[in-house]
């Protein structure tokens, strides 16, 4: 073990926020899907805490106040339309308001403490509407023009079809973190959502595409602060290469926050 390998490890170990992807999880205890994100966190080197959906808004600011860096997980659940202008499309099936509103109180949060976060599948289609960008309520129904060829869930599937992660490749753009990440402009992703965004909110770069023009990533570029959107699910890729360094990266941007902190 080098010397900087021991300093790393000695180091207090980022306390990474992640609420439950839905109310109705939360109450039964349901958990399998959300330990994927846990173990990625705590594999990356960070301590992953959960975020109550049914705290009232002091309790919620208290705890936020607590974590340097939060982690946006995927849902069931549709982000509300009505939050960015639109009527609700008959594909959007289900919402969740106590979790639209525990996202959209850590985004700010986040912001204005210059706290990471990285958002996942729904967590990126928030973190979009939160700075006022649209979603592509179905992608099969919403957008036909967009070949088949490609699809991104179970919507997209022919009838009987097996369901689960579909697999595609998506295109990063050069010069981008997620790039950087890779080291090519070139990723094989898994996908299993239904809507996507449409109008990326205000200071989103787009950096990653799927071969039909379907957004994949969306980076923050307002400020320095570590802000990274994918549409995939990494958490369900532990042994690929992308996916084990963008939660890497992650944790040593929050690593890296908080020594700041301490300093100032």
């Amino acid at each position: 073990m080098t010397p900087a390998d021991t300093h790393l490890s000695a180091a207090p170990r980022p306390r990474v926020g992640i609420p439950w992807r839905t109310t109705q999880e939360q109450r039964e205890g349901k958990r399998d899907k959300l330990d994927f994100y846990f173990n990625a966190v705590r594999k990356a080197g960070a301590e992953p805490l959960e975020v109550s959906l049914e705290q009232s808004p002091e309790q919620l600011a208290s705890q936020l106040e607590k974590l340097d860096a939060f982690v946006l997980p995927g849902s069931p659940a549709d982000v509300d339309p009505g939050r960015y202008g639109a009527s609700r499309h008959p594909k959007t099936a289900t919402l969740d308001p106590n979790r639209d509103a525990t996202d959209d109180a850590i985004l700010t949060h986040a912001f204005h403490s210059s706290k990471p976060v990285l958002a996942i599948c729904y967590g990126c289609q928030i973190l979009n509407v939160h700075l006022h960008g649209s979603l592509i309520q179905d992608i099969p129904e919403v957008r036909p023009d967009r070949p088949l060829a490609v699809p991104h869930g179970t919507t997209d599937l022919a009838a009987g079809a097996i369901g689960g992660d579909q697999n595609h490749d998506a295109v990063l753009t050069a010069g981008s973190l997620l790039a950087k990440l890779a080291g090519s402009t070139a990723a094989h992703i898994n996908s299993s959502h239904h809507q996507a965004i449409d109008q990326p909110g205000e200071k989103l770069g787009v950096v990653a595409y799927a071969p039909d023009g379907t957004i994949e990533a969306v980076e923050w570029t307002g400020d320095s602060n570590w802000v990274v959107g994918v549409q995939w699910h990494p958490e369900r890729m532990p042994e690929d290469p992308l996916a084990q360094r963008l939660f890497q990266d992650f944790v040593a941007a929050a690593r890296a926050r908080e020594a700041v902190a301490q300093k100032a």
